[in-house]
């Protein structure tokens, strides 16, 4: 059996493995026994998004810790975000989290965090994938009388929801503020509208009616389609996308336009420029940023760095060099004032508190970053080898690069979490961008496809 945690913890189909009932077990034994210190029982908070395969891989945890005598604290359907903050609250000792984030309905995975709500070290993986793969967990179980138990936490919601609000400034008032939501028919689907709706904002809600199988179903930040239109439709002041399991967000400005992540940490990180709390004047973001984000810092005099892609990599980086704000294009941000990980609603908090700030519109705000011609081919591979061990794609690469110039970038790589290769372009226009990432897609395809 090959290594089990990819970018972002363990993922695949339901039911197969390596996200089946077995493997769960395992995890969860794994989990109660390295957190475990003499004469304590480890403790776990347990979450969950909205997909029908929680349930089966929910019991399997529980059932995993409580036989290496671990406890377990079922929170139920709670965004990933969450989860980690009640990990840290609550003074446990991990937080496990089941969710295939922005992933179709049939695909799941398990994320773990410390008890300081930071994700775990690829050292503390290693330690849970050498238990489970090498049949050591077996022979460490406790006699019958030294087994866990488990407790449903009926107020996590509640929690959570007064942590968010606490994130938004207390002299400021969304009252004058009409929010659409899109809850992506996942984890932010109750917390979300109610911590807007307590702050006093008009919130129209789309996506909200799980059933375990339309998580993220031509919804959410992956799809904003709806959203766009229904903010133009009512006259809203801005447009919320989250995706399954609450950690993203894609804002949508009053026209009707969609804003990427890069703009939000722009429109963020100026903010908090003014008010004198962007520490060491820096943001970090990923090679996968739009160009226009390079620019729009050396604009407004922030320091940049680009960190590997994964929002693992974006926080290592920030802890590093004394950054508090961070994240992805794909709407992936990290406050760390305010929170240990990427939080789509929190993130959402802060935009809002940024436009009442400013007093514009969000439309207004977006234009301080110009956003390059972006094209992105995402094909399935069969295998992942070095792409400089690949003769064909290195030539498109370098003919591409040549006609690009300095006018644009490309960059090549392989997915952390799927059998997939991601060509991204950007260039002057769309046309050129298009045609150059068709041109390096298409050498992938053939190589290994």
């Amino acid at each position: 059996m090959g290594k089990l945690f990819g970018t972002d913890g363990i993922r695949g189909e339901a039911n197969r493995y390596p996200m089946d009932a077995g493997v769960a077990f395992s995890v969860g034994q794994a989990v109660a026994k390295i957190f475990k210190k003499p004469g304590h029982k480890t403790r776990v908070i347990i979450g969950k998004d909205t997909r029908i395969s929680g349930y089966m891989l929910e019991s399997s945890l529980e059932a995993g810790i409580s036989s290496m005598g671990g406890i377990s604290y079922l929170v139920r359907v709670l965004p990933t975000p969450g989860i980690a903050f009640i990990a840290e609250s609550m003074r446990a000792d991990a937080g496990i989290v089941i969710s295939a984030s922005h992933n179709p309905f049939q695909d799941n995975g398990v994320k773990i965090f410390s008890g300081s709500g930071f994700k775990l070290s690829d050292e503390q993986e290693e330690e849970i994938e050498d238990l489970m793969l090498n049949g050591k967990l077996p022979e460490m179980v406790p006699s019958a009388k030294d087994m866990g138990r488990s407790y449903r936490m009926e107020d996590a919601p509640g929690r959570y929801i007064v942590f968010l609000k606490n994130t938004f400034p207390r002299h400021l008032s969304m009252e004058s503020m009409k929010i659409v939501l899109d809850t992506a028919n996942g984890a932010t689907y109750k917390v979300g509208p109610a911590a807007f709706t307590e702050l006093g904002a008009d919130v129209t809600v789309i996506h909200n009616n799980p059933d375990g199988l339309n998580i993220n179903d031509n919804c959410g930040s992956q799809h904003t389609q709806s959203l766009e239109k229904l903010v133009v439709e009512t006259g809203a002041n801005i447009g919320l996308a989250f995706d399954g399991d609450g950690d993203r967000l894609i804002a949508v400005d009053e026209k009707g336009r969609t804003i990427t992540g890069d703009q939000i940490l722009i429109i963020c990180a100026k903010v908090l420029k003014d008010e004198g709390r962007l520490s060491n004047d820096l943001l970090v973001s990923t090679v996968m940023s739009n160009l226009g984000l390079t620019l729009a810092c050396k604009k407004y005099g922030f320091n940049y760095h680009a960190s590997k892609v994964g929002d693992r990599y974006v926080l290592e980086d920030m802890q590093k060099m004394g950054a508090v704000i961070g994240g992805e294009e794909s709407g992936h941000m990290i406050f760390l004032d305010h929170h240990t990980t990427g939080d789509g609603v929190l993130t959402a908090m802060q935009l809002v508190a940024a436009m009442i700030k400013e007093g514009k519109p969000l439309s207004e705000l977006a234009a301080m970053m110009d956003v390059y011609p972006q094209a992105l081919i995402n094909v399935d591979v069969k295998s992942k080898p070095e792409i400089s061990t690949l003769p064909q794609v290195v030539e498109a690469i370098s003919q591409v690069e040549t006609e690009l110039g300095d006018q644009g970038r490309v960059l090549v790589r392989y997915s952390g979490t799927q059998n997939m290769c991601r060509v991204m372009v950007e260039g002057q226009s769309d046309d050129i961008t298009e045609k150059c990432c068709k041109q390096i897609a298409e050498a992938v395809k053939t190589a290994i496809g």
